[in-house]
């Protein structure tokens, strides 16, 4: 029997693997990785993703549909809570629930250590993804790999590097044999469920974390406010980034405007690529005070405003 065949009588299989954890542990990097392509943006701020993002991956006769959810800490904002909020209604929707956690220092972290106390209250089992394992010595993981089993609350436990690649082909392999038999969710050539428009202005805040760092105001968010397609195959994007304040505005135009033309430059470089079209993109900066406060922006997340 050739090996086209015996993959034809496979059963078809689909299923949802929610990755949680905690800020800042590679979630979204591991997310990309997994699919091979950007689905969810990535920067060295923690709270990065706000909602959740479905990164899809088509592996012989299964799809595995990686759910990237925020980063689960302990929230005082509105926007925290609805954020976290997401992160665990990810994990209870999925069939497959995937920890990450940071090892790079070396231990686990408060907020890793929270997540696996409520797993206990919840009674569900996952499995256990050890990550940035490059950086630290064989000896020291495998104590950690051993601390977390004696948690109790892991059915397996992967050792990773999402930044390199290292681990991923192994973890693909067992989940594709996990997830449960069915027909596919989505199309054999979707990447994402994200829409073009939101993804486009995920893409424009990813650029600006990455330019502002450290000045980066935390209360900013980016719209797609029109999106125009030509006959040539381009397309014409025009965005609105929203601060609170006038001085933060400042520091998002920077001077002379070279910091929102630098900002859209990387943006444009990225959404070409993506898209696979020539782009052109316009940034606006506005102020709207209250933006948080206005649950319409919740929705376009896909977020819960009283959570």
């Amino acid at each position: 029997m050739s090996e086209k065949k015996k993959t034809a009588d496979k059963p078809m299989r689909c299923g949802f693997v929610g990755i949680i954890g905690a800020p800042n542990a590679g979630k979204s990097t591991l997310v990309n990785r997994l699919v091979g392509s950007k689905v969810s943006i990535v920067s060295p701020k923690v709270q990065t993703t706000r909602a959740r993002v479905m990164g899809i991956v088509n592996r012989g006769r299964t799809q595995l549909v990686f759910v990237d959810t925020p980063g689960i800490f302990a929230p005082k904002r509105r926007l925290e809570k609805a954020m976290v909020a997401a992160a665990w209604q990810g994990a209870r929707d999925a069939e497959i629930v995937a920890l990450l956690v940071d090892v790079a220092h070396g231990k686990i972290n408060a907020e890793s250590r929270a997540i696996i106390a409520k797993l206990k209250e919840m009674g569900r089992k996952v499995i256990g993804i050890l990550n940035k394992t490059d950086l630290i010595k064989k000896e020291k993981l495998l104590a950690l790999a051993a601390e977390l089993n004696a948690e109790g609350v892991f059915s397996d436990i992967y050792m990773i590097s999402a930044l390199k690649g290292d681990g991923i082909e192994k973890l693909l392999v067992d989940l594709s044999k996990s997830v449960p038999e069915g027909p596919w969710m989505f199309e054999k050539d979707q990447i994402t469920d994200m829409p073009m428009r939101l993804l486009a202005a995920e893409i424009t805040r990813e650029k600006i974390f990455l330019q502002l760092g450290d000045e980066l105001p935390y209360h900013l968010t980016v719209e797609t406010e029109s999106w125009e397609e030509f006959d040539n195959g381009s397309v014409k994007i025009s965005q609105t980034l929203y601060v609170m304040r006038d001085t933060q505005k400042a520091i998002v135009l920077g001077k002379g405007g070279a910091r929102i033309k630098k900002i859209g430059e990387a943006a444009r470089h990225d959404l070409e690529e993506i898209f696979e079209r020539r782009v052109h993109l316009s940034l606006f900066v506005k102020v709207r005070e209250k933006w948080t406060d206005d649950p319409a922006r919740y929705r376009v997340w896909g977020l819960e405003f009283d959570a």
